[in-house]
């Protein structure tokens, strides 16, 4: 396995060691070489441990689940999506276009860290953050991810716009174009009560008082 850190020494005589990948530099503090070189090899390794017990637990679940390192994002948002019905189903089907979820679609499951899913989160909106959250926990409940991604803690908190009433100008728009006769009844009757078309839609006849 390639080495992710390198050594070098500067004019004054101090040994540095720089990272190949973010090529961040720091010093190793010393001017002795062997204790310089005894530094960089133990920084190797810890970052090798992780790569090298990710890799034993892929071999694992390859031999249990041999779909387990094919899997990526996209498949558990077109399952969750396939399981709901109707309205609802569009609605994930639009969620999913979500080009915050571009930066994940195509990564491999066990491959992701917190840091794939925190890019995502600031790349996106509101929406963006609910249905990420769907899409980790379906994972979960489908023994794809075998620990959580993001403690729940640390899931930033989801906070909704402000929500006001409709004006009377935007109200008669509505009703103007409105085709359908009963729709167009159910926004009257959500104007004269002041209520949302949730409301309206959960009323019953005991919720009256017809006296």
């Amino acid at each position: 396995m390639k080495s992710r850190f390198i050594i070098y020494r500067r004019s004054n005589g101090t040994f540095y060691c720089e990272d190949t990948v973010t090529r961040k530099q720091a010093s190793l503090k010393t001017k002795d070489e062997a204790e310089a070189v005894t530094l960089l090899h133990s920084r190797n390794e810890a970052f090798r441990q992780p790569l090298l017990n990710q890799q034993i637990a892929l071999a694992y679940l390859s031999a249990t689940d041999p779909e387990a390192a094919k899997r990526i994002w996209q498949l558990p948002m077109d399952e969750m999506t396939a399981m709901k019905l109707g309205e609802t189903q569009e609605r994930y089907k639009r969620a999913m276009l979500d080009e915050a979820f571009d930066l994940i679609r195509n990564l491999p499951i066990l491959e992701t860290r917190a840091e794939h899913f925190l890019k995502v989160l600031r790349a996106g909106t509101v929406c963006t953050n609910v249905y990420l959250r769907r899409l980790h926990n379906f994972a979960l409940d489908m023994n794809w991810l075998p620990k959580t991604i993001l403690p729940k803690k640390q899931w930033p908190k989801v906070v909704f716009g402000e929500k006001r009433a409709i004006t009377l100008e935007e109200h008669r728009a509505i009703i103007g174009r409105e085709q359908n006769p009963k729709r167009r009844s159910s926004y009257e009757l959500a104007w004269q009560m002041g209520a949302a078309q949730s409301d309206i839609a959960q009323l019953k006849a005991a919720d009256i008082d017809w006296e």
